[in-house]
């Protein structure tokens, strides 16, 4: 019999505090919690369907503090910077930047969507759709309109404006009650210092709730293989396919370029984001990690004012994700139904896409419900045609999210450079410090050994 010398042992016990700590990073958890659901999902489909709860009750608690988080991020920048003109540069310059990328968003969908035909050789029969199977998306979409978006932003009052978690309501009564307490002097600032420390306190219950996070993400995965199962995917995974190719290389090449023209580095700025990443792609939604997000960058050196203007409008006016989706979804329904649609007929379908992606912002559901409200306005292809992506749309709706929350993301570090307050050391001592943190044990147990 061999035994182990005293050596060996202290390199086995070395090494164990490197595991350890492995498993305590949230991204690990998440992907363990991922696989263990995909698991249950193929194996007891029906009891992974009843996970669903999981994942409900997390994104339900977390989207309750984000209006007031919002509000109070917003209230704070404003009344401590005291300045409404470089307010106005952040948003001007925020608008220009969200416009300018969601057209280009749609642009590329609508090219790939072109080159690569996912909907070609089905031959669908128009007749053989039922539209009963999407008529709650049509009915949402009917008084959809840019109109009818610009009176969402105004709130009610503001009480209402925060319970009801509109973003845009909230957004605008934060801005005018920084401003208000700007025009306060020392009086106002009594109050900016309550309201600081309560959105520290609203902080400190996201953390809290970010606990079980990976159990939400168990439950979100499990419940969509137990339902929708990968068999689907066999008929419209093409479609599937080129959306989420078509978004990646979206993040990787269009925002490369973007990051290089800023000078901003794109990749580890992904990986900084990946928990929050990897947690909207399970849970399907990219405003339950609006608080983390606005924590991690004010860390790399964005103002709150700034973080506060530029990330929740954001999630109205710049939905890549979305963007890309619609375009190539419309032209799938085309094709599959064997409808040919002229240059001229994209082109408009491109213009009506410039309003109604954003018209839907707050709709439960707002990717297909955007596409509900474009086809009757199109006027050539069924309504019903939807029925042909409901299958998918879950799987659909995981790659959205990710991209319309990255997107949001990235554009605040870019408005921010634009602005002129970020500052590349301390981004790139952010960036690597929690990069050195992630592989420090990994670096002790091979100097062990």
């Amino acid at each position: 019999m061999t035994f182990a010398s005293t050596a060996d042992i202290k390199t086995l016990l070395g090494s164990a505090p490197g595991w350890r700590s492995a498993f305590k990073k949230l991204y690990v958890q998440v992907l363990i919690a991922i696989a263990l659901g995909i698991l249950l999902g193929a194996v007891w489909p029906s009891l992974a369907i009843d996970m669903k709860p999981l994942s409900d009750g997390f994104i339900t608690l977390i989207r309750a503090v984000v209006p007031p988080i919002i509000f109070a991020t917003v209230t704070v920048g404003i009344a401590k910077m005291g300045d409404m003109r470089r307010v106005g540069a952040v948003g001007v310059r925020a608008i220009i930047y969200f416009e300018v990328v969601s057209t280009i968003a749609l642009v590329v969908g609508l090219i790939v969507g072109n080159l690569w035909q996912p909907g070609a050789g089905l031959h669908i029969a128009p007749a053989s759709l039922d539209e009963k199977a999407v008529a709650g998306y049509i009915s949402s979409a009917k008084s959809l309109t840019i109109v009818d978006f610009l009176v969402k932003m105004i709130p009610s009052n503001l009480v209402g404006a925060i319970a009801q978690g509109d973003l845009l309501p909230v957004l605008v009564i934060a801005i005018l009650f920084g401003f208000a307490l700007c025009q306060m002097g020392e009086r106002g600032q009594r109050l900016v210092s309550l309201i600081d420390d309560a959105m520290h306190a609203l902080f400190g219950i996201v953390r809290i709730v970010m606990y079980v996070a990976p159990l939400a993400a168990f439950g979100a995965i499990a419940f969509t293989i137990g339902k929708f199962g990968f068999g689907i995917l066999a008929s419209l995974g093409q479609l599937v396919a080129s959306i989420y190719l078509t978004s990646i290389l979206f993040v990787l090449i269009g925002f490369g370029a973007i990051a290089w023209l800023f000078g901003l580095p794109l990749l580890k700025i992904i990986r900084y984001f990946k928990d929050e990443l990897l947690i909207a792609f399970t849970a399907t939604s990219g405003e339950a990690m609006i608080p983390r997000s606005i924590e991690k960058l004010q860390r790399m050196g964005c103002s709150e004012e700034t973080v506060g203007l530029v990330l929740p409008t954001g999630f109205s006016f710049n939905t890549d994700g979305t963007a890309i989706y619609m375009t190539m979804a419309v032209l799938f329904i085309a094709q599959a139904l064997d409808i040919e649609l002229s240059l001229g007929q994209q082109l408009m379908m491109l213009f009506i896409m410039l309003f109604t992606s954003k018209g839907a912002a707050g709709v439960a559901g707002a990717g297909f419900v955007a596409l509900a409200a474009t086809l009757p306005t199109l006027g050539i292809l069924p309504a019903a045609g939807l029925t042909l992506l409901l299958g998918v749309e879950r799987f659909m709706s995981e790659i959205r999210a990710v991209t319309n929350l990255f997107s949001n993301i990235f554009a605040t570090l870019v408005v921010s450079r634009w602005m002129g307050e970020l500052d590349a050391g301390r981004l790139e001592r952010v960036l690597q410090g929690d990069f050195e943190r992630e592989n420090n044990g990994s670096a002790s147990a091979a100097v062990q050994s």
